[in-house]
């Protein structure tokens, strides 16, 4: 069964400048969806001023990834929708926040840190992106670094929580370094934050960077884990030991 994508976006930089929508003519969300179908995924696109941000929560039901970016209205998303998008994360569907994407709602509300901290400067320098962790499965394929001719400078520090497991690290022409792929884990969902993908640049037309979201889409799907059980529940072997009172319920009596 292919991977159900939902590639989110604010969609107002492609509207409001015609030197973006030359980059992206479909808009940036089109242009992941459209690798990303070419790639055997069952995608679809939401945008920020559909109702609900176009994610109601059928939408979200049957999305196993969810792909993020945002820039110039962060504050725009309803916190109703962001609570939504969270408890959906923590029952196992995946989370891929792009670039600007960092500042978003969710993305800090999924790490609990100011996720905006950052520097930041936007000369169009060369980026450096290096592969710190071979062996993942979201560095599959790649060479050991990508070379990007023109991008937004991101610089540390970095307003995060340490990444359980860190992917990328960026080197920037004016010597700043950063955290460009990062990933954690939350209930049970997977989310992966990669830096770039600055609107003004044809970052996403990249076939390497095109292969790093692929293969994060395929790291953040959802798998059948153990069903979850809390809560008071009997033992899994027979107990042995027996005691003249149980403390079943005392934990709920009210001291006196």
């Amino acid at each position: 069964m292919a991977i159900r994508v939902t590639v989110w976006n604010e969609y107002l930089h492609e509207v409001q400048f015609p030197e973006i929508a030359e980059v992206y003519p479909k808009g940036i969300h089109g242009c992941i969806a459209d690798f990303l179908k070419e790639a055997g995924m069952d995608v679809k696109t939401a945008t920020l001023r559909e109702p609900e941000h176009g994610l109601t929560q059928e939408v979200l039901d049957n999305t196993d990834v969810l792909i993020w970016w945002g820039h110039m209205a962060h504050q725009e998303v309803s916190d109703e929708i962001v609570e939504r998008v969270a408890q959906r994360i923590l029952d196992g569907m995946g989370l891929i926040v792009l670039h600007s994407g960092h500042a978003s709602k969710i993305f800090s509300k999924m790490c609990g840190t100011n996720t905006w901290e950052l520097k930041w400067r936007e000369d169009g320098e060369k980026e450096i992106l290096w592969v710190t962790a071979p062996h993942h499965p979201i560095a599959d394929g790649l060479d050991e670094k990508i070379m990007i001719p023109h991008e937004e400078m991101y610089g540390e520090p970095f307003g995060i929580p340490q990444p359980d497991e860190l992917v990328f690290v960026s080197w920037f022409e004016g010597g700043e370094v950063f955290r460009s792929g990062c990933c954690y884990h939350r209930g049970k969902g997977k989310i992966f934050y990669f830096r770039p993908g600055h609107e003004v640049f044809p970052i996403y037309h990249m076939p390497e960077i095109q292969k790093v979201i692929v293969n994060a889409v395929h790291w953040a799907a959802p798998i059948k884990s153990p069903e979850k059980i809390v809560g008071n529940t009997q033992p899994v072997v027979e107990l042995k030991t027996q005691m003249e009172h149980s403390i079943q319920g005392l934990h709920e009596q009210k001291s006196l």
